[in-house]
């Protein structure tokens, strides 16, 4: 079901691009008491997870966006926002972004579905209480709704919340190459590269590239992303991976969080309601940006809806 929001983005920040960047330079970042565990991983390679100390509560399980960690501006306050909902949060790291480079050449990329699954499977074999539910931003969204379609009435979840999306791959790369969102793709490709260069420092890429010629989403994923992980190329990359041909097969209670105006994404990638299973509800606001949705009347005095709207649902 596509349902239209009751999101009034805040007077002061009417513009996509400034309910997007506002939070990033301007949100106070909670740092919640954490506990950290090195998942190893069944390759070699591992993770790292940030567990909160409220224990025997349902575990929410938190993934981040592209590039994105514990110190992302929506991860310590969504993190709080739980403890007092009475839940036990725990943030997933991708492999390689807990700051420490992974050991494999391989990494983490918008499709891949096997490590969300061995974590929820590890927490729920090792923990006081079971993975009660999982959130994803952006590209853990894709993650996240990607592997409830693909698994269906056999997933673990009880229920699952993606905040701004990028439904389809290809459509995004596309998008962040125009206008102003162009700046996003430049910000996101430089961290990608520096990461690519941290990691192959110490250790020798299999992949004869020049990662300085790469100039956008679209040379680095089908130059490193695609070959790394198994792909045959970007457009295999992309085709696979989207989450919007998987969402029909969702047998779990599942809220999407999205903005028309997401400047990652055009309008026309976001699904339609025949597109959806009877078990997703799609709340779809007008604006809001990516992982914006800020509102209230003062701007010394913020309100970010979407984190009402994931503890609301959730509970």
């Amino acid at each position: 079901m596509v349902k239209k929001s009751t999101f009034k983005a805040a007077w002061w920040l009417q513009s996509a691009h400034l309910q997007t960047v506002w939070p990033v330079f301007f949100r106070k970042r909670s740092e919640p008491d954490l506990i950290t565990e090195r998942l190893e991983l069944n390759d070699g390679d591992f993770l790292d997870l940030c567990w909160s100390k409220a224990s025997g509560r349902p575990i929410v399980l938190i993934l981040h966006g592209l590039e994105g960690s514990i110190h992302s501006h929506y991860a310590g306050n969504l993190m709080l926002a739980l403890e007092r909902a009475g839940f036990r949060p725990v943030f997933m790291h991708f492999r390689g972004c807990s700051g420490e480079p992974n050991r494999l050449p391989r990494s983490y990329h918008s499709g891949d579905t096997g490590d969300l699954a061995f974590v929820v499977e590890h927490i729920n074999r090792t923990a006081d209480k079971s993975v009660h539910a999982a959130v994803g931003f952006s590209l853990g969204g894709n993650v996240l709704l990607k592997w409830l379609g693909q698994s269906g009435d056999a997933n673990p979840l009880q229920y699952g919340v993606a905040v701004s999306v990028p439904f389809v791959l290809a459509d995004a790369a596309a998008r962040m190459e125009r206008g102003l969102s162009h700046m996003y793709e430049m910000y996101l490709v430089r961290s990608l590269k520096r990461s690519y260069r941290r990691k192959f420092a110490h250790l020798m890429s299999p992949l004869d590239v020049d990662i300085d010629e790469l100039k956008g989403f679209w040379d680095f994923d089908d130059r490193i992303t695609a070959p790394l992980h198994g792909f045959e190329g970007v457009d295999h990359y992309y085709r696979e991976s989207s989450c919007r041909q998987y969402l029909s097969g969702i047998e779990r209670p599942t809220r999407i969080i999205h903005a028309l105006d997401d400047p990652f994404m055009f309008a026309e990638s976001v699904p339609n309601s025949d597109e959806l299973s009877e078990c997703v509800e799609l709340l779809l606001a007008e604006r809001g940006g990516h992982v914006g949705f800020v509102s209230g009347r003062y701007p010394w005095r913020p309100e970010y809806w979407y984190e009402q709207q994931i503890v609301d649902f959730l509970t």
